[in-house]
């Protein structure tokens, strides 16, 4: 009997307990949910608690996956359907691309990874492209300014890369970091959950389109107007030479993939780097020449913020950072892959931006290499419209890729049908919007000739926001319970400059836009 009403006790005072812990938690909960930095509601809270299940059955399901196929000498493959929301679960490799979890890198994917050295090749490759060459015009307007922003843009750009990728992870109930999101659409509709879910992917696949097609127009306005002044004694003018660029570009509307294009891509970096070096040299040769006074400490305010869009735009690569860094054999190396491709963009892109305005000062051209001498001139050109020629299908591809994930292939929320037929074909209406992309291309290059004002409204409009803005105002969302106080005053900081720039920016490339606009007119 004793026993009987103690163990009744018992039951009660604990009952008691957890009753008191479960108000106390859901007071603090509510008061941290006000503040906007937790769940708000009991389902969201839920989730959360769900998410922590998801997670210990999956790494246990794993360890018995890994198990069953070292005795059984395979692989095990669910069939579970794929969940919804940020954490993306499975147990074999037929889900979407990069959903499956990797806690500290200990689970393999069947898929290949790349090394810290490849991934760095690739980032280089987005940073160090045909756009620096116009970096000297910035230098022309800004002085030591545009140098000290050379190295300031490759320094936030570094930082907000690695913020980025702390988007993508949160911590698990045994404080471990486990990647929850695959994408920058990820991170952006887990900063807009849960009032508006898909208001964040819209915004940055907008963003991701606009900075897209902009890089492709500015390869077809490249291109032109280096065979403009590669032949100047052709009756050809430089919208003729671009039609005839695009010409060559059509047969992009038929990829179904880029192999045929990436096997020229390490010959044609290769190939702009020796030029780069070539370009440099014939700067050198010239060095008694220099023309030191013309670097100074003034800028020019109407058109100095047309320079801070061209200097951020060359630096653009976080569109790709979250697919790069998931496909990394250690992705703990990503942060020093980081550090040694913007150091090195840094160095070699104010080297070259100085070389080239001491040697021609005022003379200073939108594209650097139409100073050179006619004999050396159409050999370097012809060059470098070759990369933009083969550089061309990349972003095009992936803005097609963009369109029509979102446009017609949304998982039955599409606008449009399919575009593809059941073996995977291509419509005749899909071909002919791949065409008319294309075609849209030229006009802008056709109306809007001008390589420097176009790539400084690009970095203005599209190159700030995924850059500077959203990389920072992500960070202080998901990760502000993390942060410490002088990363929050970087994250503050970085989003109010890079604000200003924008806007600054923005501004002074539709006035010049109009300004050259009137001008051509007038000739």
């Amino acid at each position: 009997m004793a026993h009987l009403i103690r163990h009744k006790l018992t039951n009660k005072l604990t009952n008691a307990a957890h009753t008191v812990t479960n108000k106390s938690q859901a007071k603090v909960s509510g008061v941290f949910a006000r503040l906007g930095f937790q769940a708000a509601t009991d389902e969201e809270g839920l989730g959360f608690a769900e998410c922590d299940d998801l997670d210990y059955d999956y790494r246990q399901g794993m360890q018995m996956d890994v198990l069953q196929g070292d005795e059984e000498g395979g692989h095990v493959e669910g069939g579970e359907g794929e969940l919804e929301g940020d954490s993306h679960y499975q147990r074999d490799g037929t889900g979407r691309k990069g959903s499956s979890l990797r806690t500290g890198g200990s689970l393999d994917e069947d898929k290949p990874k790349i090394t810290s050295w490849e991934a760095g090749w690739n980032v280089t490759n987005a940073i160090q492209g045909m756009f620096v060459l116009g970096l000297p015009y910035a230098i022309l307007h800004g002085g030591y300014l545009g140098l000290f922003l050379i190295i300031f843009a490759a320094v936030v750009c570094c930082y907000t890369g690695k913020i980025l990728i702390a988007c993508l992870y949160e911590d698990n109930e045994d404080g471990i970091k486990v990647r929850v999101r695959d994408s920058y659409v990820d991170i952006a509709n887990a900063c807009c959950a849960p009032r508006f879910p898909a208001l964040g992917g819209h915004v940055v696949n907008v963003a991701q389109i606009i900075e897209l097609v902009m890089t492709c127009i500015l390869y077809v306005v490249v291109s032109g107007n280096l065979m403009y002044n590669s032949f100047p004694g052709f009756p050809v003018s430089q919208k003729a030479w671009s039609v005839v660029a695009t010409a060559a570009l059509l047969p992009c509307a038929f990829l179904k993939n880029l192999k045929a294009v990436s096997k020229f891509s390490f010959l044609c970096t290769v190939a702009h780097f020796v030029i780069n070096v070539l370009v440099i040299a014939y700067c050198l040769s010239r060095a008694r020449e220099w023309a030191w006074e013309k670097v100074k400490f003034y800028i020019d305010v109407k058109k100095f913020p047309i320079s801070i869009g061209i200097i951020v735009f060359s630096y653009t690569s976080q569109i790709f950072l979250p697919s790069l860094e998931g496909n990394m054999q250690k992705p703990s190396e990503f942060h020093c892959m980081m550090d040694w491709t913007h150091i090195s963009a840094c160095v070699l892109k104010g080297l070259f931006a100085l070389v080239a305005y001491l040697t021609w000062a005022d003379a200073t051209k939108e594209v650097i290499t139409d100073n050179l001498p006619s004999t050396i001139r159409a050999v370097v050109n012809i060059f470098l419209v070759s990369k933009a020629l083969l550089s061309y299908p990349l972003p095009f591809f992936a803005a097609v890729e963009v369109l029509e994930k979102s446009l017609f292939q949304d998982g039955g929320r599409a606008l449009f049908p399919d575009c593809y037929g059941p073996g995977g074909q291509l419509k005749s209406w899909g071909l002919g919007l791949r065409v008319a992309l294309v075609v849209f291309t030229l006009l802008m290059a056709v109306f809007v000739p001008h390589f420097a004002l176009l790539m400084g409204l690009t970095g203005s409009l599209t190159g700030a926001g995924l850059c500077f803005l959203l990389p920072s105002l992500f960070h202080l969302k998901l990760q502000w319970r993390n942060l410490l106080w002088h990363q929050v005053f970087f994250d503050v900081a970085i989003f109010v400059i890079g604000g200003i720039c924008a806007i600054s920016g923005f501004i002074h490339s539709i006035e010049g836009l109009i300004e050259a606009f009137r001008y051509n007119l007038h000739d």
